[in-house]
């Protein structure tokens, strides 16, 4: 029988998350410092997006003097990885989350937070993913913060290790289940293949980071999807220990 995951586990396995945003968000808060950017406008910008590396790139458009249609179609191709992952949540959602839920769900949707959630056995309910996104979104906020009012203070050396913290938390992230599953290890270095072709083949040089993001997922889940199948009627009338294993290791390759 599953257990009913908590808000307060949610916070649990959120903590990872927190320390990692912390970090990367000092990063943030001290670029847009340097950028002659308010810490309350930094603060802000973090509350409403809540998306590290679209909040970067958006800095640099603005710095730039990149028109307002530019900068909205690039931050809609960086995020649209998020489409791919809120979709895949239906898979494990209750039917009788209601339409506020779910907008909350979405906004609080990132990388970290969706690793975490589709590596969860038992299923996802809001409370528990509640606890997650407040967890990480408070660290997100507060390292804001603290880096726009640290601005000038915190050596450049130690700016360039938070920036490459984000990374380094995300490897720690998907490192655990993909030693557990064939599934997800397969769709991890499918998609780093695919993405690394997409960035070295001459002839494809021309497509940005967030087009490689999309089409690196979409590919890599299609192909591990047509590869694990997963069978949603026998995992939900119960089974064999290995049958349920199999099946979900199945689910988290394609939601991955």
């Amino acid at each position: 029988m599953n257990t009913r995951l908590t808000f307060r586990q949610g916070l649990i396995d959120a903590l990872p998350i927190f320390f990692g945003y912390f970090s990367v968000a000092i990063a943030f808060g001290i670029l847009a410092a340097s950028r002659g950017v308010p810490v309350w406008l930094a603060a802000a910008v973090s509350m409403t997006a809540f998306t590290g590396t679209g909040q970067f790139v958006f800095l640099d458009l603005v710095a730039a003097g990149a028109a307002i249609i530019e900068t909205a179609l690039t931050m809609l191709v960086i995020n649209a990885r998020y489409f791919l992952m809120s979709l895949s949540y239906s898979q494990k959602l209750p039917a009788d989350i209601t339409l506020w839920q779910r907008l909350i769900i979405g906004f609080g949707n990132t990388d970290e937070v969706f690793a975490i959630a589709m590596t969860r056995d038992e299923p996802l309910n809001f409370k528990y993913l509640l606890g997650l996104i407040l967890c990480s979104y408070s660290g997100w906020v507060s390292g804001t913060v603290v880096g726009g009012l640290a601005s000038g203070i915190i050596p450049d050396t130690i700016l360039s290790a938070l920036g490459i913290a984000l990374y380094a938390m995300f490897i720690a992230l998907i490192v655990p289940p993909a030693k557990k599953s064939k599934p997800v290890l397969s769709v991890v270095i499918l998609a780093a293949a695919i993405s690394c072709a997409l960035a070295f083949v001459p002839a494809l040089g021309f497509l940005g980071d967030g087009w490689r993001v999309i089409i690196s997922g979409i590919a890599a889940a299609a192909v591990c999807a047509a590869l694990f199948p997963v069978n949603e009627e026998s995992m939900e009338h119960g089974g064999s220990t290995n049958t349920s294993s199999r099946h979900q290791g199945g689910k988290e390759a394609a939601a991955e």
